[in-house]
């Protein structure tokens, strides 16, 4: 009997150079995220235009899970106020719809609904911190909806307007 010995895989060539975090972080957050169940964090903050801002007072989504190695037919979990739990078994067939027009595509097969304590959504305000933009940056930014994604490009353009020559790295 002979035994066969296999050669050690070969390692990717490494490469010098920098590399983006996003680069690393699908490794990094896969299995945690599917372990528990990772809803989109879109989904999430736009739930009320999803659902509507009736339904989304009383809802809430919880977890989104594909099965094994799919990005598409999902069970989507929502928590729900107690009492309003009937009206939104009723409408599954619905939410289900809006939430796969929101994706593109049939990424939720089957909704699980979970009476539980739903938190109020807080409305979406700029942080006090943060000033406006110079009037010389120019106006692209006042177009933009999201008060706090608005606030932050202009202090991000203020500081970049405000700086002298290149970064220093320290």
């Amino acid at each position: 009997m002979s035994k066969r010995i296999r050669a050690p895989e070969a390692e990717p060539p490494r490469q010098n150079r920098a590399r983006a975090v996003s680069e690393l972080l699908p490794a990094i957050h896969g299995a945690a995220f599917k372990r528990f169940g990772f809803v989109q964090s879109a989904l999430v903050t736009r739930w009320p235009e999803i659902v509507g801002t009736r339904w989304a007072a009383a809802s809430a989504p919880e977890s989104l899970r594909f099965p094994p190695g799919k990005k598409a037919d999902g069970v989507l979990t929502i928590v729900v106020r107690g009492a309003h739990a009937p009206m939104m078994q009723h409408i599954a067939p619905e939410i289900i719809e809006r939430v796969n027009r929101f994706f593109g595509y049939v990424a939720v097969a089957r909704l699980t609904i979970r009476q539980g304590e739903v938190a109020k959504p807080m409305p979406r305000s700029a942080p006090a911190s943060l000033k406006p933009a110079p009037a010389e940056i120019g106006e692209g930014l006042k177009r933009i909806a999201d008060p706090e994604l608005r606030a932050v490009l202009e202090s991000l353009a203020a500081g970049v307007h405000a700086s002298r020559g290149l970064p220093r790295i320290g």
